[in-house]
């Protein structure tokens, strides 16, 4: 997939990235993830939720044939991973349409992100996927990532283990 373009998220993406996350939840939590939550995902709510955010620290989308085919959000700091000290920057979301997974589309997100944190000096990354993710988990160590921690997080009323993947950048 030589001809995917990584670029700034403009507004006009934001229902396609809706889309993905919400079909990238139902295809990789389906039997993880509680069905009532995925079940319930409301995608209006989800593009005015976006709209308000869009803007916020780096969100990226991938892009083939003039479609949006994924996207990926990072920040630059550790705002979110304050207990590990020698964290300085966050890959905070990547999904891509399931339908075109193991194209390289994840690689070429992933990649444009440590670029950008390389360039700005920064050592060590962290990103967090749902432990019982197996595929993602398998993809983040493929990209060589290696697991320090595991914290527990609320999806609506139920706690889930997610582990932490660090990364030298």
């Amino acid at each position: 997939m030589e001809d995917i373009i990584i670029r700034n998220i403009e507004e006009k993406d934001i229902p396609d990235v809706v889309d993905i996350q919400i079909n990238g939840w139902k295809s990789a939590y389906k039997g993880i993830v509680d069905d009532n939550i995925l079940n319930s995902m409301n995608r209006n709510e989800r593009i005015e939720k976006r709209r308000n955010d869009y803007k916020e620290n780096g969100f990226i989308v991938a892009e083939l044939n003039n479609q949006v085919v994924g996207f990926c959000r990072y920040i630059d700091s550790n705002k979110f991973t304050q207990d590990i000290s020698n964290i300085d920057c966050e890959l905070l979301a990547l999904y891509v349409n399931p339908d075109l997974k193991y194209n390289g589309i994840g690689t070429k997100l992933f990649q444009f992100v440590t670029n950008e944190f390389k360039s700005k000096n920064r050592t060590k990354m962290i990103l967090w996927c749902l432990k019982d993710n197996e595929p993602s988990k398998k993809f983040y160590t493929k990209m060589g990532g290696r697991i320090i921690k595991e914290r527990k997080i609320e999806i609506g009323e139920k706690e889930y283990l997610e582990v932490g993947f660090e990364y030298n950048i």
